[in-house]
C-alpha cells in the first residue's frame, strides 16, 4: 500500500508514521522538515510546504497514492486545495479533524460520532467543522473517497499536554503555584500517540472507512486534578495547585481562554465502539501515569529542551496575583 502523510512528524502523526512504516507500508512524508521528531526508518521524506502549490507539485511529481492522510489542514480553503490536488490521484483521503468540533458542552455523555457538531466558542473547532462539511459535499457530488478522523487530546513524549506546556513543569520544579482551571473535577481524556496510531493505521486502505467518521481516543478517564497530580508524583515535588475559573483565565488570554472554554473545561468521555468495530485490534495500552513519565524523562534528558515560556510564566503570575487579591487565602 502506497501512502502519503501530509505532515508525519507532529504530535499526532509521528506515532502513526512509525507504526505504518513498521508494518511495511510504502510511506512518504511531505513536510517542511522542521520538527524535533525524526521520521521513521523506511519512510521516504519530501520537503515542501503544503501551502506552496508549486513546490508540492514539484516534490510529488504527479505520483498517485492509495491513501493520502492530511494532518495539516485547518480551514476549508486548505482542504479544497488538497481536493483539487489529489482528485483522481488517491483511493482514500483521510482528514484529521478534531473532537473539539463536537457539541460544546455535550448534552449527552459519552460522546459518539453521531453527537452534533457545534462549538460556539473556539474558531479552530468551527473551521474543522467547515472542513468536514466540505468533504461531505465532495462525497455527495463526486464520491470523493474521504475518511474523517477526530482525535481528542493526543500527546507524545515531546509534548506536555497542559495549558502552558513545559512552563507548568518548570513551575512545579521550582515550587511555584500552578493553575488548574475550574475546580479541576471535569473529566478529560489524554491519548498517547502510540495508542492513537493503532486505530489510525487500521483505517488506511480500509474499505469500511470510506465516507465514514471516527474518533480515536483512550478509554482512560482522568480529572484535571488527577492529571496535574500525576505530574507532581512523577516529578517528586509537593503539589502547589490553585484553582482559577476558566472565564477569568479567558479574560487574561483569549487564545488560552478559547482552548479552555471551547474544549478543556467541559468533561469529555468518548464511546470508541465504532473504531473498535472497524479496526478490531485497536486497543490503548498506555496509561497516563506511564505517558507522563515518558514526557518528564524526555525533557530531563537534555537541558536544551527545558525551555519555559516567559510569556506564559508572567501570565500565570499575573493571574494568580490578581486572583488572590479578590480571593485571599484563609
Amino acid at each position: 500500500m502506497k501512502v502519503l502523510f501530509i505532515g508525519g512528524t507532529g504530535i499526532i502523526s509521528s506515532g502513526s508514521a512509525a507504526l505504518a512504516a513498521g508494518r511495511g507500508i510504502d510511506l512518504t512524508l511531505l513536510n517542511r522538515g522542521q520538527s524535533v521528531r525524526t521520521p521513521p526508518a523506511g519512510a521516504r521524506v519530501l520537503h515542501a510546504d503544503i501551502r506552496d502549490r508549486a513546490a508540492v507539485q514539484d516534490a510529488l511529481g504527479g505520483q498517485k497514492f492509495d491513501v493520502v492522510a492530511d494532518f495539516l489542514s485547518y480551514t476549508p480553503d486548505q482542504v479544497q486545495a488538497n481536493l483539487d490536488l489529489f482528485a483522481g490521484k488517491t483511493g482514500q483521503y483521510v482528514f484529521i479533524s478534531s473532537a473539539s468540533a463536537y457539541q460544546t458542552p455535550p448534552a449527552i455523555l459519552p460522546i459518539r460520532e453521531s453527537t452534533p457538531l457545534d462549538n460556539p466558542v473556539w474558531e479552530y473547532s468551527r473551521n474543522k467543522i467547515a472542513c468536514e462539511e466540505l468533504l461531505l459535499r465532495a462525497y455527495r457530488e463526486t464520491k470523493f473517497p474521504f475518511t474523517i478522523v477526530r482525535p481528542s487530546h493526543t500527546y507524545d513524549p515531546c509534548y506536555v499536554p497542559l495549558p502552558g506546556g513545559y512552563t507548568v513543569i518548570d513551575r512545579m520544579l521550582k515550587g511555584k503555584p500552578v493553575i488548574v482551571h475550574g475546580d479541576g473535577s471535569s473529566i478529560w481524556t489524554l491519548t498517547h500517540t502510540r495508542d492513537f496510531a493503532r486505530g489510525f493505521v487500521g483505517l488506511l486502505g480500509n474499505s469500511h472507512a470510506l465516507g465514514e467518521v471516527f474518533h480515536i481516543t483512550t478509554d482512560e478517564w482522568l480529572t484535571w486534578n488527577g492529571i496535574f497530580r500525576i505530574f507532581v508524583q512523577v516529578l517528586g515535588v509537593e503539589p502547589n495547585i490553585v484553582h482559577v475559573p476558566s472565564d477569568l483565565i479567558a479574560a487574561y488570554d483569549q487564545t488560552l481562554g478559547a482552548s479552555l472554554r471551547g474544549d478543556k473545561m467541559h468533561s469529555a468521555i468518548f464511546d470508541n465502539n465504532k473504531i473498535k468495530q472497524v479496526v478490531p485490534d485497536f486497543v490503548c495500552t498506555t496509561p497516563f501515569s506511564q505517558g507522563a513519565r515518558e514526557i518528564v524523562n524526555w525533557f530531563m534528558a537534555d537541558p536544551a529542551r527545558q525551555k519555559p515560556d516567559p510569556v506564559y510564566d508572567a501570565l500565570f503570575d499575573r493571574i494568580l496575583a490578581n486572583y488572590r487579591k479578590a480571593w485571599p487565602e484563609e
